[in-house]
């Protein structure tokens, strides 16, 4: 079934990292996969470009179906194998409910943080300033005490007392914060949560190479 299945992704991208732990916890192993270099342009490749136009990763195929959004990809795959593996989508309303809620506020989580990790990078020198800066950081501030808020409770995960779709999909941004140095003294609900799912199977087993072989940074470390 997984042989169907091709993914070209890249080590430490949240939307790569998404699919392949919603693929382990559906018993997805298996499939054709390949790690391509960001660093080296090779999103930008032929094969890459066959799969997905617009030269991103991840891209991902089963068959003849292409479904490269990383959102959708989990979603599909939850929907075309939901008797395989874990159930990602609650029964109930109200948890099911949440767990949507929780999934698509994980956007604006992402864009917070890359508004800041990425101001120098997508902004000309010479339209960069101080203000931006400060105000992206704020954002991200008040953006990260809500996702603190959210774990406060008895549940222990991001769309009610069960591992489900918010978390395949919320988890690596989650990670990606605390890589780039958010302080888990700041945030120990998330801190608590973060490093809980680290032992989960499907996370531990696709947790990025690169993070493995190289040191966190300390960019978000103030916050």
């Amino acid at each position: 079934m997984a042989k169907d299945m091709t993914l070209l992704w890249g080590s430490g991208s949240p939307p790569c990292w998404r699919v392949q732990i919603a693929l382990e916890e559906k018993n997805l192993q298996g499939y054709n996969q390949k790690l391509l270099s960001f660093e080296k342009g090779e999103h930008k490749s032929k094969q890459v470009l066959e799969i997905n136009p617009r030269g991103q990763l991840p891209a991902f195929k089963h068959k003849n179906i292409i479904v490269n959004e990383s959102y959708g990809a989990c979603m599909y795959l939850e929907n075309q194998f939901k008797s395989q593996g874990n159930q990602l989508i609650p029964e109930g309303a109200a948890e099911m409910g949440l767990m949507y809620q929780r999934i698509f506020e994980g956007q604006t989580l992402f864009q917070k943080l890359a508004d800041v990790l990425f101001y120098t990078w997508k902004v000309p020198e010479a339209e960069r300033h101080n203000s931006a800066v400060e105000r992206n950081t704020e954002a991200l501030k008040q953006e990260i005490q809500t996702w603190e808020g959210y774990l406060k409770g008895p549940g222990g995960f991001l769309g009610g007392k069960s591992f489900s779709l918010a978390d395949v999909i919320v988890y690596p941004v989650i990670a990606f914060f605390f890589r780039f140095g958010g302080n888990e003294n700041h945030y120990p609900n998330l801190a608590a949560y973060y490093n809980k799912l680290k032992e989960r199977p499907s996370i531990k087993k696709t947790w990025p190479p690169t993070w493995e072989e190289t040191p966190g940074q300390e960019a978000l470390k103030d916050l």
